[in-house]
């Protein structure tokens, strides 16, 4: 790779600037996470909740993108501090439900009454304009699009 090519160095600045505002972003939704007496992980299985009541483990996983392990101990804590609740699922012993309990309910309101990173990324979307947002999306699609296309071809690396 060469790093004095200006073609490098303009996809290091585009990723540097997509770290810079997902770091930032991620901040504001972690101090909301903290405001609850919540981790990052656990707010965002109580929201996914109120949303979807009742999910089981495997289903939440998969909406999370996170692994089985890691829901198992999040939801674990969550039982524990009395935000929600596991059933067996009808039907299937092997499959578990997940619901929040009425605390976990008034978690999830208070969580998007909040909504930091939200109200954040309005506060900074104001100096913008409908074209350049538009613009900036219709971008980030392009980017996303072309990055999910990519294949690395590992005999060239």
């Amino acid at each position: 790779m060469d790093f004095s090519d200006p073609k490098v160095k303009q996809a290091a600045d585009v990723l540097q600037s997509f770290m810079d505002v997902t770091r930032t972003a991620s901040e504001f939704t972690r101090r909301n996470a903290e405001s609850l007496g919540l981790t990052l992980q656990g707010m965002a299985v109580v929201n996914t909740l109120h949303r979807d009541p009742g999910l089981t483990l495997k289903e939440l996983t998969e909406r999370l993108h996170a692994s089985k392990s890691t829901l198992s101990v999040s939801v674990e804590g969550l039982v524990q501090a009395g935000v929600a609740e596991r059933t067996q699922a009808e039907g299937n012993r092997r499959e578990i439900n997940v619901r929040l309990t009425p605390k976990g309910e008034e978690l999830a309101r208070r969580s998007i009454r909040q909504a930091f990173s939200y109200r954040a990324m309005a506060a900074a979307l104001e100096g913008m304009d409908e074209g350049q947002i538009g613009a900036m999306l219709d971008g980030h699609r392009r980017i996303l699009d072309a990055l999910e296309a990519y294949e690395i071809d590992m005999e060239r690396v």
